[in-house]
């Protein structure tokens, strides 16, 4: 039996809150456009930005190997942010993105629509995010998704057991050493609770070396080079079915650079390893081939940022905390008003990214956060986040009054 990859790249980009001031609550009710395209806060700047570095060059390269190498294949989740941001500014990347779901072997991961954590506060709202994904993969790929992964793969036992009763064949979750003990990631697995439910958990070793090691001139193993990670490919054993490397899309040419030689390598090496009578499976197909070895247990949330691969990168501290029981403690009077401009808004502070904003943890993970974020400092994206949030309760109570 000859091990296969299960690739798996997530595409997002964030609706980021502007510098939305306490003096604009109840006249300005736009938190998301900023109008200098110099601000990091401009979206449609950011997502031209990374669509240039990023997006276009690696689905240049994706299509380019599709077309050569009938054994390439791959997953991908895109969510329904992202997909918005295509369709206001750039339909032919969008284009290029169908292009590739057309040749049959491009998978489609489902998720929620806003990359929200709702699944651990509203379950009403989690499935409804589920639900609008779907319909908008549906519209635009012309295909249902079968396998779901939860917003930074975030996962424990109840998520399998919502996977199996809404009809998804797998769940994509992390396979951390804590939960893993001795076992390999290399293998499907069931979950507590669940019947015919299966896990492709994620090799992260071998998908971090690519995602956050591959430019790092600290790293002992810098530079790493094709023959290199195929060596590591090759000490699989081969009664390990699977090798499922998981990562952002953006790691290609925005987290790791073009001149880091990342498109090359990532070229090199697919092509290594299908020339070394290797190939590459859609989950489905992985979930189809091989039975369950074993079922893991999470009864604490997994998930797959930071050292600790729990939720503490968005629950981490009170700000946090507060800024999402207050989204959330606003559901029921958003919906109730039936007003789908306010009820998008409310969707879109759901998104994790504003939360992550917020973390304070300045460890090891301190310069990831940083990066990422287009704010001077957590207590920043919390000042706006909350602006934003009085501002829908201000637009609840007006609409009510009957003045909205």
């Amino acid at each position: 039996m000859n091990t296969s990859i299960v690739l798996y790249l997530h595409v997002h980009q964030p609706a980021r809150i502007r510098q939305y001031s306490l003096f604009e609550i109840g006249t300005q009710h736009n938190y998301f456009d900023d109008t200098d395209p110099n601000h990091e806060t401009n979206n449609q700047a950011v997502f031209q930005k990374v669509a240039e570095k990023s997006y276009r060059p690696m689905n240049r390269l994706l299509q380019e190997l599709l077309d050569t190498h009938p054994e390439f294949k791959l997953n991908l989740s895109i969510t329904g942010t992202f997909l918005e941001q295509c369709e206001m500014w750039d339909t032919e990347l969008l284009q290029s993105f169908q292009r590739l779901v057309a040749t049959g072997r491009v998978e489609i991961i489902a998720e929620t629509y806003h990359h929200s954590l709702a699944f651990f506060y509203s379950r009403f709202e989690f499935e409804k995010q589920v639900l609008m994904h779907r319909e908008k993969v549906q519209q635009l790929f012309g295909v249902t998704p079968r396998v779901f992964r939860n917003t930074e793969l975030a996962y424990n036992n109840e998520v399998a057991e919502w996977a199996e009763s809404a009809g998804y064949l797998g769940v994509l979750a992390e396979g951390w050493d804590k939960v893993l003990g001795w076992r390999s990631p290399n293998y499907v697995y069931g979950a507590p609770g669940t019947q015919n439910l299966k896990l492709l958990l994620k090799n992260y070793r071998l998908s971090d070396d690519i995602a956050f090691r591959f430019s790092d001139r600290e790293w002992k193993e810098y530079p790493l080079d094709t023959n290199k990670y195929m060596s590591w490919l090759g000490a699989v054993p081969d009664d390990q079915p699977l090798i499922n490397l998981f990562m952002d899309y953006e790691t290609f040419g925005e987290h790791q650079w073009a001149d880091s030689g990342i498109f090359d390598f990532f070229k090199e090496v697919t092509k290594s390893w299908i020339n070394s009578d290797h190939g590459f499976l859609t989950a489905t197909e992985a979930l189809a081939a091989n039975e369950i070895t074993d079922r893991v247990d999470m009864h604490d949330t997994v998930t797959w940022a930071d050292t600790e691969r729990d939720l503490s990168a968005w629950l981490g501290n009170h700000m946090q905390t507060e800024a999402l029981r207050y989204l959330y403690d606003l559901e029921d009077s958003v919906l109730r008003t039936g007003d789908l401009g306010l009820i998008a808004d409310w969707r879109k502070l759901q998104t994790s990214d504003h939360v992550y904003y917020m973390c304070t943890k300045w460890f090891r993970d301190g310069d990831v956060h940083a990066y990422f974020s287009p704010y001077e400092s957590p207590y920043d994206a919390f000042l706006y986040f909350m602006n934003a949030l009085r501002d829908i309760r201000w637009r609840i109570s007006e609409y009510h009054r009957g003045v909205l």
